[in-house]
Parts: structure tokens; C-alpha cells; sequence
């Protein structure tokens, strides 16, 4: 656990110079590094309010580094995947619509705090047209042993494009308490979220040439008709956690062993729902209706069971069992000319799982699995970790993944008012089978770098029928072959006085007989930019410019009825560079940014797109700020 705030030597401007405060509650000074947050694995890290580079990176819809994604046109829209890791801890089928899922916090999201007075966080966007984003945060201990936050993200955009209205919401309520004596410890959330896109299709084939000729009647972007007029989906979840612990042999800093229960329950409601007013086009082909109104549901309930032991001499050990209720499906089954579509998957089943940590001097030794014991949900993940520290500048480290698992539930059933959107591959899908070996090189003073290569089995994928003239029908299929994929990402900062060059870089490559995964075999970010401080070091100020860009490829297409992207070998797409220009400051715990994205628009060409017929960003300048309060 680190509680220590680390100060950067190499690059000053990273470090933090926050006002010591006096607070209430804790009888002491509060400095910045006494607000704390942690996950579930009591992984500790020091609220951070400086300004660095990678600020500039998080300082989006996200807020998180975006580096492998394309962003759509509008914020809150999705993101096309420029590269995939297929290091998975799943032994489950995930629910659907993964591209609504971008900005749909999991459980591994959620943070939990501790703080000596309260502290507010307002983060604030501009979007496109009618809208704006804001994420307000708020944490409070009532006492030294209890604390509560609550939070909520949300955002309009209009988009420049028609139908292309999006509206989120994301509410989170955070609580932890621990006994005086520190041997019951409880964590837990409660998450709802809604996430809302008017969907369009992209643009007409027939338009494609108006927008990248650059012809000034079509530079109001406005004008463009679209694919589809009167679609939106939206997905909505809730879920409620929590996890707590009782100490039996109490932990301590000087204690040789400790042992603990644990039990960690949560239940996640959500479903997926795509409508449609008078389809006026094939582009999904023929439905049953003319009132598309599609709905799909998972209820899921999980609860585990754990023994947590510590020993100085062989390290910590975790032993547990879970049980799983599973509920997915729709309301009716539909009747096709050759088959029926059944409504539901429902599954209950109990599993195990594992883990291991151990420290000797600079060597870390970590694993963990876990299994399903089902017949019909077989599934399992076995993963361990070796990291070694060089010397304070060098920490290099290495694992070994092995996980199998159904396809996602889309995949396995799928229902729709449109005719050949209908599936149902329970019994014909095979399990997912990925091996991974990765290797990492950290140092900051020297280079980042990362090497994973993955081999799959199994590869499930939705791909683009091509036998059919006009209509773009997405039907879900399996590569019975195995594939390989190779990734290499090296990051590095040069700094000259006050001055810095942020260059990171990625190389990716597959083998496989067909083409069922497309990547480009280059994407890159490279930051030139400016540091000071400025009025008596009372400002920090950073200004640069961006440069994004990855080679030409196979770029998957964007299906808004399933809120899915698909594998196409028809179009290449990329190979036009993104410049961002930014102004960024930081006044007391007051971050402010200033981006004109996609300055070089005009005079590169319009041949930018984040898929198939769905055109990027227009030059577009946005303002944010992210202010902090501590009481």
C-alpha cells in the first residue's frame, strides 16, 4: 500500500503544490497526500491535482487516456478499437452493445476515499452544439472511520451531424467503513447509469465524394442526409456491491501472519434497447413491423466467499468459492420460417477462485484463477505475474494468461423486428481459448515498453454479409482457425529545459489465414510542447501540439442496431494526421484546458473517418477545467 505522494525530480512541473489545510477532524495539518483513494484491492494512490502531459491525454469524455481509440464525432458517441488486448479475467459471456460500454463504469472503476476534510471535484467540457459536460464529485468522512462520496457525470451534445443527439448520465455512490480496532472492513456501491445515442448510420454512400472533395455547400455539415433519420438505442444498469471483511488473526504493520474473511455480493440490472419509427430504407433489410422497438435484459447476481491468510514466509494466499445467477433474454420467442428463436439463457452455477502474492526484496510474484463449475457456462482464467526491480529507475515484469470463455451474449442469442437480425448460436458456438505472454519494460528515466503476444482459438467476431447487395446485414460468426497477434508499444519523453517531445508508438501485427482481425500496423502519438511557471510560480503553464496517427487498414464498420462494430475488408481507411494545439494552466488546485482539435482539417484533405461512412471531427475549438475544493 502506498500512501507516499512520489515527487517527480525529473520533470518538476508534475509535482504537487497544494496548500496544507487545516481540517476538523484529524487534528492535524491536511496536506494533499492525507486524500487518499482505493479500489477493492486496497490499492492506494494520492488524489493528484498537477498538471502534467498526461492530464492532457485523460482530459476527455472519458477521462482516460484515449491512445488506440477513434473517436466518433460527437463526444459520447462510441470509440472504434485501433488495437485489442485479449488478456481476459472473465469466465463469463459479457452482455452486449459493447460499443455503448465506453463510458459505462464497472466495478474496477469505482473508487473508494478517505479524507481529512471534504473535497468537491468539478470537471467541465464543451461539446458540440446545445450541450456541454460536466462530472461533479463530491467525499466526505464523517469520521476517521466512515466515509462517503457521491458523484454524477453528465452530458448533452448535439452533434453537428443530424440525428446524432447524444445524452448520458452516470451516478455513483461510494461508502467505506472500518471498525476503531481496523478488524471489519466494508466497502461499497451503488451505480446507475444511462447512456442514450440517436443513431444515423453514417453518411449515404452517394455522399461520401461531397464530404471529402471538401465542397464548401457541404462544409455545414448539417446538410448531409443520413442512413437512417429516426433511430436511437440507449442502454441503462444498476447495480449494488459490497465488500467487506472480518479480520479473525487482526493485521498489523509488525504482525509475522493475519487471516480474514471475506464476502464480496453484488447484483447488476441492465438491458439494451434500440427504437425505430417507419423504417423509410432497407439498410437493415425487412422487418416484422414497422415500430422497430428492440429490448434485451441481464439480471445477474453474484456472490463469492474467501479466506484471506497472510504469512511472512509464504506470502499472501486467497481461497474462495462464488455462486452465479444468470438471466438474459427477451420477453417472447419469434417464429422464423426455419427455425425459433427461444428468449432466454438462464444459468446458476458455483465456481472457485485463487490468488497469490508474494515479496522477496526487489522480486514480486503474483497469480490468480478462477473456474466455473457448469456444464453450460465453462469457463476459466489462469494468470500470474513476476515483476523485478532493477534500481529505483528500472522495474522490468512479465506474465503468462490463459483464459476460456463463451462468446458474448449477443453472439449467442439475438432478437429484432428486423428479419436477419435474428440468432441463436448456444449450442454452436465453441468456447473462446486465448493464450498470453506479455513483457514490460517501466523507467521513466529511460523508456516504457510493453511486448504481448496472444494466440486465440475460437475467435468470435461479427462480420459484414457481403452476399447481399444493399443491405448491411452484421451476422455473428467463429473462426474455426487459430490467429496470432503480436503487439510492441514504447513510450519516451525527451525534455531540453523547458521544453519536452512525448513520443509513444505502436507497432501491431496478425497472423491468420483469413482476415477476421483488422488493426493498423502503426498508430502513434507524438507531443511537442512547453512548461513553466509563470507570476511568481503562482501559475504552471502548458502549451504544444499533438500529432496522432495511424497507417491505413481495414477499419471496422459501426452497426447501430446492435451497437457492435464488425469486421469489413472492403474500405481502407487512415493514414490522415490529427494536430491538436493546446493551451493548458494550472492556479492552485484549478486545471484549465484550452484545445483547438483538428486544426490541420482544411488544408490535409477530408479523407478522415472513425469507420465506414462515419466521418471524424471537423476543426472545433473546446474548452474544460477541473476545479477542486478542499473545505
Amino acid at each position: 500500500m502506498n500512501k507516499g505522494n512520489v515527487v517527480n525530480r525529473e520533470n518538476p512541473f508534475e509535482n504537487d503544490t497544494s496548500d496544507v489545510k487545516r481540517s476538523k477532524g484529524f487534528k492535524n495539518l491536511a496536506s494533499i497526500d492525507m486524500y487518499l483513494q482505493f479500489n477493492t484491492e486496497v490499492d492506494t494512490v494520492v488524489v493528484d491535482t498537477t498538471l502534467s502531459i498526461k492530464k492532457d491525454y485523460k482530459f476527455n469524455y472519458l477521462q482516460k487516456d484515449n491512445f488506440g481509440l477513434m473517436p466518433f464525432a460527437n463526444i459520447g458517441q462510441t470509440y472504434n478499437t485501433l488495437s485489442h488486448n485479449f488478456n481476459s479475467k472473465e469466465t463469463k459471456p459479457l452482455f452486449g452493445a459493447r460499443a455503448r460500454h465506453f463510458n459505462y463504469y464497472e466495478d474496477d472503476d469505482i473508487k473508494y476515499y478517505e479524507v481529512p476534510t471534504p473535497w468537491t471535484r468539478l470537471t467541465y467540457k464543451t461539446a458540440f452544439e446545445q450541450g456541454q459536460m460536466l462530472d461533479a464529485f463530491f467525499a466526505v468522512n464523517l469520521s476517521k472511520q466512515f466515509n462517503f462520496s457521491i458523484a454524477y457525470k453528465g452530458l448533452r451534445s448535439l452533434g453537428n451531424y443530424q440525428n446524432a443527439l447524444t445524452s448520458s448520465g452516470n451516478f455513483r455512490f461510494t461508502s467505506n467503513y472500518s471498525t476503531k480496532n481496523k478488524k471489519y472492513n466494508a466497502k461499497g456501491h451503488i451505480v446507475m447509469q444511462d447512456l442514450l445515442n440517436q443513431e444515423n448510420g453514417g453518411l449515404l454512400d452517394e455522399d461520401l465524394e461531397n464530404f471529402i472533395s471538401g465542397d464548401e455547400d457541404f462544409i455545414d455539415r448539417s446538410v448531409f442526409d443520413m442512413n437512417i433519420e429516426n433511430a436511437e438505442n440507449i442502454l441503462v444498469g444498476k447495480r449494488f456491491f459490497i465488500n467487506h471483511s472480518y479480520d479473525i488473526i487482526k493485521k498489523n504493520d509488525s504482525a509475522n501472519n493475519y487471516l480474514s474473511i471475506v464476502n464480496e455480493t453484488f447484483f447488476e440490472d441492465k438491458y439494451y434497447q434500440y427504437y425505430q419509427d417507419s423504417p423509410s430504407n432497407d439498410y437493415f433489410g425487412n422487418s416484422f413491423t414497422n415500430n422497430i422497438n428492440d429490448k434485451v435484459t441481464l439480471e445477474h447476481f453474484n456472490s463469492s466467499f474467501k479466506i484471506d491468510y497472510y504469512n511472512n514466509i509464504l506470502g499472501n494466499l486467497q481461497l474462495g468459492v462464488f455462486y452465479s445467477d444468470i438471466n438474459y433474454g427477451y420477453d417472447s420467442v419469434v417464429l422464423l420460417s426455419d427455425e425459433i428463436i427461444p428468449n432466454r439463457i438462464k444459468a446458476n452455477f458455483l465456481g472457485a477462485n485463487a490468488s497469490f502474492k508474494k515479496t522477496i526484496n526487489s522480486i514480486k510474484l503474483e497469480g490468480d484463477a478462477k473456474i466455473n463449475f457448469s456444464e453450460e457456462f465453462v469457463g476459466s482464467y489462469f494468470d500470474v505475474k513476476l515483476a523485478v526491480e532493477l534500481n529505483e529507475n528500472i522495474e522490468v515484469n512479465g506474465g503468462i494468461n490463459v483464459s476460456s470463455r463463451l462468446p458474448n451474449y449477443n453472439y449467442l442469442l439475438y432478437q429484432s423486428d428486423f428479419i436477419n437480425y435474428n440468432w441463436h448460436n448456444y449450442s454452436n458456438f465453441r468456447n473462446i481459448n486465448s493464450q498470453q505472454l506479455r513483457f514490460n519494460i517501466v523507467s521513466e528515466k529511460f523508456l516504457n515498453a510493453s511486448f504481448d503476444i496472444s494466440n486465440i482459438e475460437n475467435y468470435t467476431y461479427f462480420n459484414l454479409d457481403t452476399t447481399i447487395d444493399k443491405n448491411k446485414i452484421i451476422k455473428p460468426e467463429q473462426y474455426n482457425e487459430s490467429l496470432q497477434y503480436l503487439r510492441l508499444k514504447v513510450q519516451k519523453e525527451f525534455r531540453l529545459g523547458n521544453f519536452a517531445l512525448d513520443n509513444t508508438v505502436m507497432y501491431q501485427n496478425v497472423v491468420s489465414d483469413e482476415k477476421v482481425l483488422n488493426v493498423p500496423n502503426l498508430i502513434i502519438r507524438n507531443t511537442l510542447y512547453y512548461s513553466n511557471q509563470l507570476f511568481k510560480k503562482a501559475m504552471t503553464l502548458q502549451t504544444g501540439v499533438t500529432l496522432n496517427y495511424f497507417t491505413k487498414y481495414n477499419m471496422n464498420g459501426y452497426d447501430p442496431l446492435l451497437a457492435e462494430f464488425y469486421t469489413q475488408n472492403q474500405t481502407e481507411l487512415g493514414a490522415f494526421p490529427r494536430l491538436d494545439f493546446f493551451i493548458n494552466a494550472k492556479i492552485r488546485q484549478t486545471r484549465i484546458f484550452l484545445k483547438a482539435e483538428h486544426f490541420n482539417s482544411a488544408f490535409t484533405g477530408y479523407d478522415y473517418f472513425s469507420a465506414p461512412n462515419h466521418p471524424y471531427r471537423d476543426f472545433t475549438i473546446r474548452f474544460g477545467l477541473v476545479w477542486d475544493f478542499f473545505l
